[in-house]
């Protein structure tokens, strides 16, 4: 298509059979009437990506508009508003979709006591995610306070199993907001972890930096993080947040309609950074190195660091919300051992195993696994009482 114009519709996407409907005009104006044509959704999106790859040569020219209606066509679809609808038929679709999905991807409320029990005499490992997971997702990220209540239930559950956080934040930040010093922290998606910290007599802190494999990258994230702060400073809503080793582009706050400006500008960006990808998560555009590293990588680091690496007695939990978390999920599913949770009020394609709809489930699931763990403790001390009078 030459010196057309397209328009992706509003269409809401559905689980299973997934279309999209454009409408294309030869005038830049749209003054002539469009033509119509659907294409299933996978197809359209195959055909956008290689309608870019022709450009990618000319970097003058328009950064592929295709990608970019595809960039766009993703962000909507990373709004759980995405699948709303008045129409009742959609809204009967929707809710068919939804019941196959609590069949595929069951609450780890109502599976908790299976779950449970395929952990019994076995070393629980719990990994979580922040945003969405622990605190809620709010206009404002600097924000995205964490619950006095999920504070404690944390701190609980740190106490009973090794516990780290991991999160597309900065440590300095995701730490500001938790307050814990039991935990470790795996921030800018796994590619700055610490551990735990203990205070000497001095009062000193004694922060164990375990791993940072993107630490060449630092001058680059912000030199970065100044250009694309200036560069969106037109679009009203749009936040540049730096988290050290990776940077996030929030567009939270951004009206729909500047969306795809929003994505041309970080694209026209990154253009100077073949050393940088762009990827997204749950309303976010975000900026990472190229290296092979993500929130799997870290779950196995993690692992590895604690001695589990070979053990078949032990249990991870990974609880995220975020398409980040996926590669997560996917390692514990190719593992075959442990299980991931995915927290979400809307069907998605996910590797995890159960899910939770939003952090106040995640809050009372933590509690249970609490009480679970002091109730089995009290029951081995009974017992090994009992063997021992």
């Amino acid at each position: 298509m030459t010196n057309q114009n397209v328009i992706v519709s509003d269409r809401k996407p559905i689980l299973g059979s997934k279309t999209i409907t454009v409408s294309v005009s030869n005038s830049p104006l749209f003054s002539s009437p469009p033509t119509y044509f659907t294409f299933p959704r996978r197809k359209f999106l195959e055909l956008l990506e290689a309608a870019d790859n022709n450009k990618t040569n000319n970097k003058n020219n328009n950064l592929g508009a295709g990608k970019i209606a595809s960039w766009v066509d993703s962000m909507r679809d990373s709004s759980p508003t995405r699948l709303r609808s008045s129409s009742h038929d959609h809204s009967d679709s929707d809710k068919e979709d939804k019941t196959s999905w609590i069949v595929r991807f069951p609450s780890a409320l109502n599976m908790f006591d299976e779950i449970m029990n395929a952990a019994k005499g076995k070393q629980i490992v719990m990994f979580l995610d922040y945003d969405g997971t622990l605190s809620p997702i709010v206009e404002d990220p600097d924000k995205a306070y964490i619950t006095h209540e999920m504070r404690e239930v944390v701190k609980d559950v740190a106490l009973n199993f090794p516990t780290a956080i991991v999160t597309g934040r900065s440590i300095d930040k995701v730490r500001a907001f938790v307050k814990l010093d039991e935990i470790y922290y795996a921030g800018s998606h796994g590619m700055d972890i610490e551990g735990p910290t203990n205070e000497n007599s001095y009062g000193e802190s004694n922060q164990g930096v375990l791993f940072q494999p993107a630490r060449e990258f630092v001058p680059m994230i912000e030199k970065v993080v100044k250009i694309l702060e200036e560069k969106t400073k037109c679009i009203p809503g749009a936040m540049v947040e730096n988290n050290k080793f990776c940077l996030s582009v929030h567009f939270r706050r951004v009206d729909e309609k500047r969306w795809a400006a929003l994505a041309e500008q970080v694209k026209s960006v990154l253009l100077d950074y073949p050393k940088l990808k762009l990827t997204q998560g749950r309303k976010v555009l975000e900026i990472r190195p190229t290296i092979k590293w993500d929130k799997g990588q870290a779950l196995n680091f993690l692992l590895r660091s604690l001695g589990f690496e070979n053990s078949e007695n032990i249990v991870p939990v990974y609880i995220g919300d975020d398409r980040t978390d996926e590669d997560a999920f996917k390692v514990l599913r190719e593992k075959g051992q442990g299980f991931g949770i995915l927290v979400s009020k809307v069907p998605k394609e996910t590797n995890a195993s159960y899910s939770l709809q939003d952090p106040s489930q995640v809050n009372e699931f933590l509690k249970r696994l609490v009480e679970w763990k002091r109730k089995t403790v009290g029951e081995e001390r009974n017992k090994y009482h009992i063997n021992n009078t």
